[in-house]
Parts: structure tokens; C-alpha cells; sequence
């Protein structure tokens, strides 16, 4: 005879039962005080920020309904490890390690079923026959159990379901979801607390709130600046069937409630058909001015860059851009499930500096610039294991880790399976923050106020400062402290004093990595006729003596990458690159924005180090793509028009 539970019932002690195993036997010492808050007095801070930190603010584990699915069978703690540079047995058993540590990290899992599929993989087979009593879970149970490719049809049958409206109820229902999702957060935040070391390591709480309209891509990663005291009284906000408003709203009543701080940060717009950077609001009405401000407060920052693509710009955005083409192919087809292609009108609302030029037109018309973000990089990694490191790439979900020896060629768009290989995945993406040290408040500060850039995976170090008067003889000084008072460091706001910006611009190479091709700043602005325009400047490059510019751009850097054995060499290229330079195409009164893009000389991309490692040969149009110039791009800074009233 079944004995008679409510479905709610039956998942709560599922759920309770899992955090028993997650983290209810630990024998861990509960955090400090330090380790438990914002990190505020707990450290030695600089007078300014005085290094880069690095990090990833977008991993998932185990406890992200796609992840599991996919076959991951690492959680927090692991990825935790992994990030502060321990070993860990990745999920298809070989070592992983990070040649690195990182310096912070977020754990960005889904808001939506969080937990789901794991729990019903931890529990007994007889609960969920005899408990639950859903021949569908029950199914799917029993496919997760048959192995990776079983529990992968099992999450593409649930992904399915959910978009059909015919979940089951289990995981359908919204208390049901609530307790499960208040169990794991629970756990996760003192989880987070421990592995938080003030000065050493961060930990921050956060979750991605998963929105896709028609499957267009319209994702973003909240960040909590705070610990447990305050993160406790909250749970992630769902994305299913809320709009982007509403988040903020959450987010906005979260700081009210606990005295805490949050943010949001878009991702993927460049599988967003358009809709990420819209000129109007997202029922096609006029955009206002309170949603303008609404969305700048929430969202200082954007990822730029990460597995799935780069989203800078695009060729036909920046045709005299001969940079332009990085990290668009495949990506450029459609929207993330490849249900709707792309088309070129859509592009300027998919890529980031056509997103930077909008905010300049909606700024003359609103008097709010809705897209005045700051950029970083991340991996969005779901297998739990935050590298973006291309000889050092597992994969973005578990069926593609390494062991999948021929990852490369393999289709993985997980809609048509047509599209879209296993080469078009980027190695992924870190985020540098230049703070004055390494705790929650300093780090999530830096997001705030925007002096962040991002990379495609080398750590090089990257500063530039704006103002209007710095001189080639700053650099025989203090010249950081000249940037911080007589000028604003990248994310910063200039208002325009009648003549042209100049900017002190400094680049290191990544000491293990690299050497730099040259530095470019990118300029937009509206012309006297209310145009936006764009230009790319070459500022400095490496052997200046020897390369110069022609009508096709400057003289290429050369390649040393030998693709027989995935190696290069450093003999080309400059290890240091700055500058202090000043627009030449300044016009008084004009609103612009100025960001530094960094690029490397050539090297191997992962599906090469694959090829080699493995003994296969890459496509011919695979090849083309497997030797690839790295790069960095820095927040923007703007130099902004005095208003018709302060004129």
C-alpha cells in the first residue's frame, strides 16, 4: 500500500535529506567573523587599488539543473577548491589544476530548479517510485543512473517539458521549488563563508537568473557583496516567466531590507537576437528615463566575453575593425538554442560597443545612459571547474572535458546539433578587478564603479587613466597616483572641458604567458549631426622602429605558432607597451566613450593543444581558427557634454 504524501512533502525531505549529505556532517570549523562578512577592516588596504585581482563570476556545479543533466558530479565545495589552485578529480576522472589560483570567485548556478535534478539523482529508487510516484521521474531517474549520455537525454526531455508546460508537478510546483532552492542556499552561504579568507581568497554568493524568451539570451549572474548575515535573508530570483525589471526590483528590495548590495551582469548578448541592448523598452514602447536609470544602477558592468563567444563587436558593426572577427564564428548564427537565426539588423543590440554607442543616443534623449557598463570576462564553465586557460580547457559541460578525445569536431548546439562544433567554444574568460585588497566589499566595489576589464584567459595587467593633461613626463613620476588625482581610472566620467582628452595607457604581459602584439583605444562618439561613429587607434605596438601603418593598417606583428606541435615563442612582440596619448580627433562639446583593447601576438588555441595532444587533424576551417590573438578590453571612460545648463 503507497502511503498518501503531497508531492511538496515528498520533495522537502528529498531536499533536507540531501543537505544532510552536503553539508550537515561537516566537522569543518564554523567561519570567523571575518570569513562571514563583507571583509570590511579585516585587511591591510592600499592607499589605491595597487594590482588586478583575478577571477570568475559565472561557474556552475552540480546544483544547476543543466549542469547535472549534462554529467557534472562537482559541487561548490570542489569548485571552490579547484579555484584557490587545489586538485580535484574533475567528473570523467582525470586531475584537474589550475596553474594559478584565482583570487575570487562566484558560483553562479541556476536560480531555476536549483538543485533539481540532483536531488533526484541522490535519492533511493524506491522513494521516487514509492514516494514521489511520477512514472515520468521515475524515467528519468533511471536515466541519469544509466550513465553520461543517458543523464544527458534525461535533461534534454526535462528541458523540453518545461518549455511545453508539462513539467511534472514535483518539479513544477513553486513552494516545492522554494524549499528546495532555500535548502541548498542555506548550505551553499555557509559553505561560502568558509572557504572566504580576507586578503587571500574570495568567496561571493550569486546566482544566474536565466531568462530566454523564445530562446533568445537574455541571461544574467547576480553578485552579492555581502556575507551570510544578510545573503541569508534572501533566495535566488527566478527567471522563468519575470522579466528583467523585475530582477532589479529583487534586487533593489534585497539592498532595502538588509542594508546589503547587489548587481547584475548581462551575458551572451551576442546570442540575444538583438534584444540585450534595445533602443526602446521590451514591449517596443519608448524607452524612459526611470528604466534608463533603473537598468544603469543595477547593471554596471557587462561580460563581454566567455565560452560562448565573444561579444565586443562584429564585422559587419566595425567593417574598418580588422580585429573585429574574434570569437564570432558560430556564435554569429542564431540565438543561443539556434531556434531563430540571426540577422544583421539584430546585431547592434547583440555586441557591446554597438550596445556603448546607443547608450550615448539614449543618454541626448533621455538624459540617462542606460548602457554606461563597465566590461569584464568569465567562463561559464558547468562542469565546476573555473579555467580559462587555453592548455588547460575543460570544456564548457562535462561532455566535452578532455576525455572526450575528439571534443573539437563535434557538434554541440543542443538544439539542431547543426551549427555550431565543439571549435567555436572559447577557452573561456577571466574578470581583472583593480582593488585595494582582496575581500567582498574591495573586490564587488571595484565592479561598482566600473574598474574592471576583461580578458579571453591571459592575465595580463592592463591600467589607463584619463584626464587633460597628462604628459609623457607623468611616467617618470607617480604615475598612478597622477592618474587618481588629476584624473579617473577605467569606469570613470569625465565632463568635457573644451579640449581633447589624453590618457596615460599601460600594459604588462601575463608573466607566463604572451608577449604583446600592441595597444589600441577604441573610441565612440555622435557627431554634429547626431550620428554615432566609431574609430579603432593603434596607440603603441611593438617594434615601432620597424612596423609601421599603411592604408590596410598597421604591419602585422608576425606568427611564430608551430601547428605541428601547438608551440610558439616569444620572439616577437614586447613584453611592456605605454603611452600617453591624446585624441587627435577631438571636437569640443562631444559625448564619447574611450576603451583600451590589448592584443597578444598569435598563439594556440585549445582545439590545437587537442589536436596535438591527440593525435587527430582539425578541419580546414578549424585550422583557420586554432591560432587566435588573445586579448583585453578595459572599461570604458566617458567624456561627458556639459548640459545645456551648465554650459
Amino acid at each position: 500500500m503507497r502511503r498518501t504524501w503531497t508531492k511538496s512533502a515528498a520533495w522537502l525531505v528529498l531536499a533536507t535529506g540531501t543537505a544532510g549529505v552536503l553539508g550537515g556532517c561537516s566537522s569543518e570549523p564554523a567561519p570567523s567573523a571575518a570569513q562571514s562578512g563583507d571583509g570590511t577592516d579585516t585587511v591591510e588596504l592600499a592607499e589605491f587599488p595597487d594590482r588586478p585581482y583575478w577571477g570568475d563570476t559565472h561557474l556552475h556545479t552540480d546544483n544547476s539543473i543543466d549542469a547535472f543533466g549534462f554529467g557534472v558530479r562537482l559541487g561548490p565545495e570542489d569548485a571552490l577548491r579547484f579555484a584557490r589552485g587545489e586538485e580535484v578529480t574533475a567528473t570523467t576522472g582525470a586531475q584537474a589544476q589550475l596553474a594559478r589560483p584565482l583570487d575570487f570567485l562566484v558560483i553562479a548556478d541556476h536560480s531555476d530548479g536549483l538543485g533539481a535534478t540532483r536531488r533526484l539523482y541522490d535519492a533511493p529508487r524506491w522513494y521516487v517510485e514509492w514516494v514521489i510516484g511520477d512514472e515520468t521521474v521515475l524515467r528519468w531517474y533511471d536515466m541519469m543512473h544509466e550513465g553520461p549520455e543517458g543523464s544527458q537525454r534525461a535533461i534534454a526531455e526535462l528541458i523540453t517539458a518545461a518549455a511545453n508546460g508539462t513539467l511534472p508537478e514535483s518539479f513544477s510546483d513553486p513552494e516545492t521549488a522554494r524549499e528546495g532552492t532555500q535548502d541548498i542556499w542555506s548550505t551553499q552561504l555557509g559553505l561560502l563563508d568558509r572557504y572566504n579568507e580576507p586578503g587571500t581568497f574570495t568567496a561571493f554568493a550569486g546566482f544566474e537568473w536565466t531568462a530566454m524568451p523564445d530562446g533568445n539570451n537574455l541571461h544574467r549572474v547576480v553578485m552579492f557583496r555581502d556575507g551570510s548575515d544578510r545573503t541569508s535573508q534572501t533566495l535566488p530570483f527566478p527567471g522563468i516567466n519575470t522579466a528583467a525589471e523585475q530582477l532589479w526590483d529583487y534586487m533593489a528590495a534585497y539592498e532595502a531590507a538588509t542594508g546589503g548590495n547587489a548587481l547584475a551582469i548581462p551575458h551572451n548578448s551576442n546570442v540575444s537576437n538583438g534584444l540585450m541592448f534595445e533602443m526602446a523598452m521590451p514591449d517596443g514602447s519608448p524607452m524612459t528615463a526611470e528604466y534608463a536609470a533603473k537598468r544603469a544602477a543595477a547593471e554596471p558592468v557587462i561580460e563581454v566575453t566567455q565560452i560562448k563567444g565573444d561579444s565586443e563587436t562584429h564585422p559587419f558593426l566595425s567593417p574598418n575593425d580588422e580585429m573585429a572577427g574574434f570569437g564570432v564564428a558560430g556564435w554569429e548564427l542564431g540565438n543561443l538554442p539556434l531556434t531563430a537565426k540571426s540577422e544583421p539588423e539584430m546585431f547592434a543590440g547583440s555586441y557591446a560597443r554597438s550596445a556603448l554607442l546607443r547608450g550615448l543616443s539614449l543618454e541626448q534623449q533621455l538624459g540617462v545612459n542606460p548602457y554606461a557598463f563597465g566590461m569584464i570576462g568569465a567562463t561559464d564553465s558547468h562542469t565546476a571547474l573555473a579555467t580559462g586557460d587555453e592548455d588547460n580547457f575543460w570544456g564548457k559541460h562535462t561532455g566535452n572535458e578532455p576525455s572526450y578525445q575528439g571534443r573539437a569536431m563535434q557538434p554541440q548546439n543542443l538544439g539542431t546539433r547543426q551549427g555550431r562544433f565543439g571549435w567555436h567554444y572559447l577557452a573561456g574568460g577571466y574578470a581583472a578587478a583593480w582593488a585595494r585588497g582582496n575581500t567582498r566589499a574591495e573586490i564587488f566595489d571595484a565592479f561598482a564603479r566600473r574598474e574592471v576589464y576583461a580578458t579571453t584567459g591571459p592575465r595580463m595587467s592592463v591600467r589607463v587613466f584619463g584626464g587633460f593633461d597628462f604628459t609623457p613626463q607623468d611616467w617618470d613620476g607617480d604615475w598612478v597616483r597622477a592618474g587618481y588625482t588629476r584624473g579617473v581610472p577605467m569606469g570613470g566620467e569625465l565632463a568635457d572641458q573644451g579640449k581633447a582628452p589624453s590618457f596615460l595607457i599601460s600594459a604588462l604581459k601575463d608573466p607566463d604567458g604572451a608577449n604583446l602584439d600592441r595597444v589600441q583605444v577604441v573610441k565612440g562618439w555622435i557627431d554634429s549631426s547626431g550620428e554615432t561613429q566609431e574609430r579603432v587607434y593603434d596607440v603603441v605596438w611593438s617594434d615601432m622602429d620597424s612596423r609601421r601603418r599603411t592604408a590596410t593598417g598597421l604591419t602585422p606583428v608576425g606568427d611564430t605558432v608551430n601547428r605541428d606541435d601547438a608551440t610558439y615563442t616569444n620572439s616577437i612582440g614586447a613584453a611592456e607597451l605605454r603611452t600617453t596619448w591624446t585624441d587627435p580627433d577631438y571636437t569640443p562639446g562631444t559625448s564619447a566613450f574611450y576603451y583600451v583593447r590589448v592584443l597578444e601576438i598569435p598563439t594556440p588555441r585549445w582545439p590545437l593543444f587537442d589536436a596535438v595532444r591527440f593525435g587527430f587533424e582539425l578541419t580546414g576551417e578549424a585550422m583557420e581558427n586554432a591560432v587566435a590573438q588573445e586579448r583585453a578590453y578595459t572599461s570604458p571612460i566617458w567624456v561627458k557634454r556639459k548640459s545645456a545648463e551648465g554650459s
